[in-house]
């Protein structure tokens, strides 16, 4: 007489960890940024015979319609300019250091933005590019081209508050707001700095790919550094991760009373 054999257990199925899932858009951002940054360098005629005619066209119409030129110009020198980004980066890590918990993530904010500050110049004074020159100019701008300070810098700093929100755990109306505002902040951002004739193309287009890829860097490093707060149990496979003093609402930061 045959034993029946039990059944074999399902296969498990390990959910995807945060470095994993990041690995792909870090490798792809990473590659498209290089490629672009090498065609820029060598000069590629094709780049740059595109990034001519896109300038020259968008000029063509910045001498026309004079109210949206000065609509672009206040927004690209007071909405979206690098110095408001950072202020509202500094906003930012004021109500981290607020709270015991936060106060390794606004260290980690004010690093990450600095540092993106450094390579955006680094690159600028490496390559040296030029930027576009027009006998009738709408507008001016100083220093090398590539990549776009402001394009980089509002990728930077938005991406990483937008990331920020989400882990906090805000209401999908504020989620969704939020969300608008930045892109349309980053899209803004790079088509004013085009409109203007102060960048080619490629310099904005190298600002979003660098910032962007800074942005998944940063949040790898957050995740994988982060100390882990006290009395917090290490997360196992296929249990859940119970919530970090860092994510909880902006109360009070005084601690719990003991009853008299």
């Amino acid at each position: 007489m045959r034993t029946p054999h039990a059944p074999a257990p399902p296969a498990s199925h390990e959910p995807r960890t945060p470095a994993r899932s990041a690995l792909v858009p870090a490798v792809l951002l990473g590659a498209a940024s290089a490629l672009l940054l090498a065609l820029v360098a060598v000069e590629w005629r094709p780049l740059l015979d595109l990034d001519g005619g896109i300038s020259r066209t968008t000029h063509r119409w910045a001498l026309a319609e004079d109210g949206l030129t000065q609509a672009a110009r206040v927004l690209t020198d007071w909405v979206w300019d690098p110095w408001t980004m950072r202020v509202l980066c500094a906003v930012a890590v004021i109500l981290l250091l607020r709270r015991q918990a936060a106060r390794w993530t606004a260290g980690w904010l004010v690093v990450v933005v600095a540092l993106a500050t450094a390579v955006q110049q680094g690159l600028k004074a490496a390559l040296g590019r030029e930027r576009p020159v027009w006998s009738d100019p709408v507008d001016t701008a100083h220093y090398a081209a590539f990549p776009s300070g402001h394009a980089m810098t509002a990728t930077v700093v938005l991406g990483l508050l937008l990331w920020l929100l989400h882990r906090h755990g805000v209401s999908p109306a504020v989620w969704r707001t939020a969300l608008a505002v930045a892109a349309v902040s980053v899209t803004g951002v790079g088509l004013t700095r085009i409109w203007l004739g102060v960048h080619w193309p490629t310099d904005v287009l190298g600002g979003w790919l660098f910032g962007a890829s800074t942005v998944v860097a940063a949040v790898a490093a957050h995740r994988r550094l982060r100390p882990t707060p006290r009395g917090t149990a290490p997360r196992r496979s296929g249990g859940t991760r119970p919530p970090s003093p860092e994510l909880a609402p902006f109360t009070s930061d005084d601690p719990p009373r003991r009853p008299r």
